[in-house]
């Protein structure tokens, strides 16, 4: 039955996803609860969490798959556990580090939750399952900051109990997890399959809520193509599910498979350009949402005035999840229009970002983050469209987590130039005046991009009238 798993599976995403002091915590580290400086908390301990990110992000992604999803569902509970209790009770600059590498686990770990539920439902379900979790986990963000800003605002509690919330929350998920049932198979490692999937057959981005379809044309990845059908829900011969247990894992052929698919799946032009993408913006939005809190503590000083960090969020969240319903429904030729649009989107980005650092009021901060999220979540729906159109589950999620890596690696790099201690350690506007050129030269890169490729459309449209 695929209700149990999913239920279990959504109540764990909506109790992790209810954090009422996260909005609040760049106000508590500097608060009299850690009393630590501003060089401290943006130079020293931020980038902690992208450095741990990046380290765990593919072994993570290999652990999750040859595991089976559920062992790191529950290290992923552990862990943010150990975040916040760390949070509550820990004292100075090491430890604090420290417990940003814990929440580092935890977020590499995220791909477990959004994966497990495609190892326990028949594929006819994907779509729905996928919805469901993904709403759970929005829902859940969105009560955690809106509680979060009126127990604040309007009760006048301490944030340290709001971070006992947290923990309190997050236990509850733990606890669940340990109901969810254990699956027999998993996209790579324990992979069974054969017969080409149905048309109906759709993979979903759950961290940006964008629905694709898998094509039933399209050629599988290799050593995929000849294994014995063993249906998802357990049923069939007990001589298939014995053969099942007792295949052997080969890893040295699982990477060379991945290896193969991966120069497959990037020799394409059209997913190599919305890759790029991806990945850059990606990174340029890892550091605005990470550091946009360190930004709004130097415009307006928490200790001084009323703060709506909860309120931000909640609305940007449910303003992005709006935008990402909408575009689904647009009909219109992105493999021709669809980089012109990056460039304009991107240059959006980009002023966002600038208005946010250089007009030094905080509504308007507030508003400019609002519209810099809308506006990154429509846009990597539709990369998720493009990319994923011809892909099978495999190497959707071969290239997702690829892209999810080089992005990475792109915000390490940028974090140990422009923020580490060791490196620049750039102050808060400065580092914004970073991000806003950064996003301004995707925009150049992607409208030249863009106009080329358009005029060789239209070129190779008026040969075929000529000749004709």
């Amino acid at each position: 039955c695929w209700a149990l798993p999913t239920a279990l599976l959504c109540a764990y995403g909506f109790f992790c996803s209810v954090r009422p002091s996260e909005p609040f915590l760049t106000r508590y580290l500097l608060g009299p609860h850690k009393n630590l400086s501003e060089t401290q908390v943006f130079n020293e301990i931020y980038p902690v969490w992208t450095y741990s990110y990046l380290a765990l992000l593919f072994p993570v992604f290999l652990a999750t798959d040859y595991l089976r999803y559920k062992p790191v569902v529950l290290l992923q509970g552990l862990s943010l556990i150990v975040t916040w209790f760390m949070l509550l009770y820990a004292q100075g600059l090491r430890a604090v580090q420290f417990l940003e590498f814990f929440y580092g686990v935890g977020t590499a770990t995220d791909v477990a939750y959004y994966s497990y539920i495609y190892s326990v439902v028949d594929v006819n379900l994907y779509q729905k399952v996928t919805s469901y979790c993904r709403s759970a986990t929005l829902v859940g963000y969105t009560v955690g900051s809106v509680s979060g800003q009126v127990l604040v605002s309007v009760a006048g509690w301490s944030l340290f109990s709001l971070n006992v919330i947290s923990l309190t929350s997050i236990s509850i998920a733990f606890g669940t997890a340990w109901f969810l049932p254990m699956p027999q198979k998993s996209l790579f490692f324990h992979h069974v399959s054969s017969q080409q999937l149905s048309w109906e057959m759709k993979v979903m981005d759950c961290k940006n809520g964008s629905a694709v379809q898998d094509h039933p044309n399209v050629q599988r990845a290799p050593g995929w193509e000849d294994e014995t059908k063993v249906p998802l829900n357990g049923e069939g011969h007990s001589a298939e599910k014995q053969s099942m247990r007792e295949r052997k894992v080969d890893i040295v052929k699982v990477l060379k498979d991945l290896w193969r698919d991966f120069l497959q799946c990037y020799s394409s032009q059209t997913m190599l350009c919305w890759s790029v993408w991806w990945a850059l913006s990606t990174c340029g939005y890892f550091q605005v949402i990470n550091y946009a809190q360190a930004l709004w503590e130097m415009v307006l000083p928490s200790h001084s005035t009323e703060i709506y960090n909860g309120a931000v969020e909640a609305a940007s969240t449910l303003l992005g999840a709006v935008a990402v319903f909408v575009v689904g429904h647009i009909k219109t030729s992105w493999a021709m229009w669809g980089e012109v649009a990056l460039a304009l989107f991107s240059f959006l980005i980009a002023a966002a970002v600038y208005i946010m650092d250089t007009v030094r009021n905080i509504w308007v901060c507030y508003a400019s983050y609002v519209v810099f999220r809308i506006i990154y979540m429509l846009l990597i729906t539709i990369a998720t469209f493009q990319i994923a159109t011809n892909l099978s589950v495999e190497r959707y999620a071969l290239v997702f987590g690829v892209n999810t890596f080089i992005a990475l690696a792109l915000q390490t790099l940028l974090t140990l130039i422009v923020v580490d201690a060791s490196g620049l350690g750039l102050d808060i506007f400065t580092q914004f005046m970073i991000y806003a050129s950064y996003f301004a030269a995707i925009s150049l890169v992607f409208l030249g991009s863009g106009i080329y490729s358009i005029m060789r459309a239209y070129r190779r449209q008026e040969q075929m009238q000529s000749r004709s």
